[in-house]
C-alpha cells in the first residue's frame, strides 16, 4: 500500500496486487463455512458420551492438558478460521450460561450444517433452510416441554440432585468416583443456594487444589480455603472464635511524595530514623491490638521488623492475600476491608469460629483453613490429585458438575440423557414436517436427521454398531410411544434411562437447541467471505 497524490496535491491510496485479495461468493461462501464448521465438529464427536475418548492438547510452552470437556478443547485450539471460532464461541456461550452440554451444541451444530449442505446441493435457497431449521427448533422445544419431568428436592432430600450430577461425571477422569464427587458438589450449591428465590451464587464456591494425595482426599470445606500460611513460624497454628483485621494497607512507613532527598551523614541521624520507624510500625501493631483483632490478613507484604513485632505482641497475620479472596473474606465473615489504620474499629472486624493452618506431606506446602463464619456460607471444595494434570482435569469435572445442580435449583426439570430426548425430537419435528407444505418441509427434515447425530454418537464411540442401535430404539419409541428409551452405552442391558438414572437438565438440552440452531442461521446467511489481501 503507499500514498500518492494527484495534479492538485490530494491524496489518494494504491492498494497493490488487489488480485491477490481472497474472496468467495454465494453459495460457495456458504459451503466453505459449511466445510470449516463440520471440521472442528468432528473434532469434538469423538468426545461425546460416558465412553468418549480424550484429547491430548499441547499449548505453545509445551504444558500438556488430557480433557474431553469441549469447551476446553475448542478454547485450547488454535482454530484460525474466522467459522471456527464461531463454534468456539458458541462452546464458551453454552459453558457461561449453563456450565454443561459444551461437547453436545458442537455435534449439533456440526450436523445440522451437515444436512443443510445436502439441500443446498438440491437448489433450496439458504434462507428457506434456515426458516426451515428456525421452525423445526421451536417443536423440538415444544416436544421437550412434554417429555420434560420435574422433581422435588430440599436440604434434607438431595438424592436427586446427586443422581443427575453423577449422570454428568460419568464421562469424566473423576467416574470412578462420580458418587463422592457428585455428592460433594452438590452439598456445596446447597449450602450457597437460596431455594426460596431459587439462586446460587457460584462466587461463593471456590474449588481450590494441590498437588498431592489421592482424589478420596478431595473434600468439601465449610468456610474458606487460602493458599497461604501465617507469616511467622512461631505464630499459632490453630485459633478458635478469632476476630478477623481485613486490611488493604501496608505493614511499613509512608514514603514522602517529593523529589527531595533526607542525607543521613550521623551515626545520630541514622539512629532517629531508625527510632522513628519502629515509632511507626509499633503505632500500626498496637492499632490493631486495640481495635480487638485476633488476626491480620493484609493485601499487601509488610517486613521482617512489622513481623517480629506482631509476633512479639502475639498478633498472628497472613500477607500477600489476594483481592479476590479479600472480599470473598470480607462477606464471609461479616468484616469490612480497611483501607488506613487510623480507621480501623471494632466494629469493621470479621469472626470466624476457627482458622487453621495445615501442612501437606513432605513437601511442606502450608494453607489456611477459615471454618464458621457467621454471614454467609462460603465453600470450599479442597481438590487433591497425584499431580497437575490430574488436578486440572478433576476442577474442570466439578465445576460442570456444580452448574449442574445450579441449573437444578433454577429450574427442577430434567430429561432422560442417552440420546433418548433427541430422538423422541426428531420424531416429533418429522410429525410436524407432513403438515408443512413447500421447501421448508426439506428443511425440517433434515433437522430430524441431524437430531440423530447425538444418538449415532454416543453409539460409535461405546462400540456399538451405531446405526442398528439407533433403529431399533427409534423403533421402540414409535411403537411404545416412550420417549425414556435411549442408547445403552453402559452396557447394563436396559434401554430405558429411567431405570439407568440417566438425567440431563432441561435447560441445558432447551439452550443446545436453541444455540444449534442460531448459529446454523446465521453461517447460512453468510454469502460474502472477504480476506483481507496482504498490503506492501
Amino acid at each position: 500500500m503507499s500514498l500518492v497524490y494527484d495534479e492538485y496535491g490530494r491524496p489518494f491510496i494504491i492498494i497493490k496486487e488487489q488480485e491477490k485479495k481472497s474472496r468467495i461468493k454465494g453459495i460457495e461462501a456458504v459451503k466453505a463455512s459449511i466445510l470449516a464448521a463440520k471440521t472442528v465438529a468432528r473434532t469434538c464427536r469423538s468426545s461425546l458420551g460416558p465412553k468418549g475418548m480424550d484429547k491430548m492438547l499441547q499449548s505453545p510452552d509445551g504444558d500438556v492438558t488430557i480433557t474431553n470437556d469441549g469447551a476446553t478443547i475448542l478454547e485450547m485450539m488454535e482454530v484460525e478460521n474466522q467459522i471456527g471460532k464461531l463454534l468456539v464461541e458458541l462452546s464458551k456461550s453454552q459453558d457461561h450460561e449453563i456450565g454443561d452440554g459444551t461437547t453436545g451444541v458442537v455435534v449439533l451444530a456440526g450436523a445440522l450444517l451437515e444436512h443443510a449442505e445436502a439441500l443446498l446441493d438440491m437448489g433450496i435457497h439458504p434462507l428457506r433452510v434456515a426458516e426451515g431449521y428456525e421452525m423445526a427448533c421451536k417443536v423440538a422445544t415444544d416436544n421437550l416441554e412434554k417429555i420434560k419431568s420435574t422433581f422435588e428436592f430440599s436440604k434434607d432430600d438431595i438424592e436427586p440432585l446427586i443422581k443427575t450430577c453423577m449422570t454428568t461425571l460419568s464421562s469424566k477422569i473423576v467416574g470412578r468416583l462420580k458418587r463422592h464427587m457428585a455428592e460433594i458438589c452438590v452439598k456445596a450449591v446447597v449450602a450457597v443456594a437460596d431455594l426460596d428465590r431459587r439462586d446460587v451464587n457460584l462466587d461463593l464456591i471456590k474449588v481450590e487444589g494441590k498437588v498431592g494425595g489421592t482424589m478420596e482426599d478431595t473434600r468439601l470445606v465449610e468456610g474458606i480455603v487460602i493458599d497461604k500460611d501465617f507469616s511467622h513460624p512461631q505464630m499459632p497454628k490453630e485459633l478458635k472464635d478469632v476476630k478477623l483485621a481485613i486490611l488493604t494497607c501496608p505493614f511499613e512507613p509512608p514514603k514522602p511524595k517529593t523529589k527531595h532527598k533526607v542525607e543521613i551523614d550521623t551515626v545520630e541521624k541514622f539512629e532517629e530514623l531508625r527510632k522513628q520507624e519502629q515509632k511507626y510500625f509499633t503505632d500500626m501493631v498496637q492499632l490493631c491490638k486495640d481495635s480487638g483483632a485476633g488476626l491480620i490478613i493484609c493485601q499487601w507484604g509488610f517486613d521482617d521488623e512489622a513481623n517480629h513485632l506482631l509476633m512479639h505482641e502475639g498478633l498472628p497475620a497472613v500477607r500477600w492475600v489476594g483481592g479476590v479472596e479479600i472480599e470473598l473474606l470480607a462477606m464471609a465473615t461479616g468484616g469490612r476491608i480497611v483501607p488506613r489504620f487510623s480507621e480501623l474499629t471494632p466494629e469493621k472486624l470479621g469472626f470466624a469460629k476457627s482458622v487453621t493452618e495445615i501442612s501437606f506431606g513432605t513437601t511442606k506446602d502450608k494453607m489456611l483453613v477459615i471454618e464458621g463464619c457467621p454471614n454467609l456460607k462460603a465453600v470450599t471444595i479442597f481438590v487433591r490429585g497425584g499431580n497437575k494434570m490430574v488436578l486440572d482435569e478433576i476442577k474442570r469435572s466439578l465445576h460442570d458438575a456444580i452448574c449442574v445442580a445450579r441449573n437444578l435449583v433454577r429450574d427442577n426439570s430434567i430429561i432422560y440423557g442417552g440420546g433418548a430426548s433427541e430422538i423422541s425430537c426428531s420424531l416429533a419435528v418429522e410429525a410436524a414436517a407432513h403438515e408443512v407444505v413447500g421447501d421448508v418441509q426439506y428443511a425440517m427434515r433434515a433437522f430430524a436427521d441431524a437430531l440423530e447425530a447425538v444418538p449415532l454418537a454416543l453409539a460409535e464411540n461405546s462400540g456399538l454398531p451405531p446405526i442398528e442401535s439407533l433403529t431399533a430404539v427409534r423403533k421402540r419409541q414409535m411403537e411404545e410411544n416412550n420417549p425414556y428409551l435411549g442408547i445403552d452405552c453402559n452396557d447394563i442391558g436396559t434401554n430405558d434411562m429411567r431405570e439407568q438414572n440417566v438425567f440431563e437438565t432441561f435447560l441445558s438440552k432447551r439452550q443446545q437447541l436453541f444455540l444449534a440452531t442460531q448459529v446454523c442461521k446465521m453461517i447460512l446467511k453468510i454469502d460474502d467471505v472477504i480476506k483481507p489481501s496482504e498490503y506492501e
